[in-house]
């Protein structure tokens, strides 16, 4: 690009939409435009744009999160065993 130029983003938000349920969202992002915003990804792949100050966007945000930060943590399923113990299968004994 040359001196001066400027990337013109495709998209922005010029209005609010209504609230949405939290179950429909499956990411948002914050946007600086003409207008501060939260957009909503849906589970469909549909942008919408949201009042960040508003309680019911707050409130998506925080169940989108939860719903994140659950999901990254892994623990061990009650079928998998301990790591920190050996296991003997087929009544095998180990030799030392």
């Amino acid at each position: 690009m040359g001196v001066g130029s400027e990337v013109i983003k495709k998209s922005f938000c010029v209005s609010w939409s209504q609230p949405l349920q939290s179950k429909r969202v499956k990411s948002y992002a914050i946007d600086e435009g003409p207008m501060t915003a939260v957009i909503f990804i849906t589970c469909k792949g549909f942008k919408i744009c949201a009042d960040p100050e508003a309680n019911w966007v707050k409130n998506v945000m925080n169940s989108v999160d939860r719903r994140t930060t659950t999901r990254k943590a892994t623990r061990p399923t009650a079928s998998q065993p301990p790591t920190n113990k050996a296991i003997l299968k087929f009544g095998l004994t180990p030799s030392f």
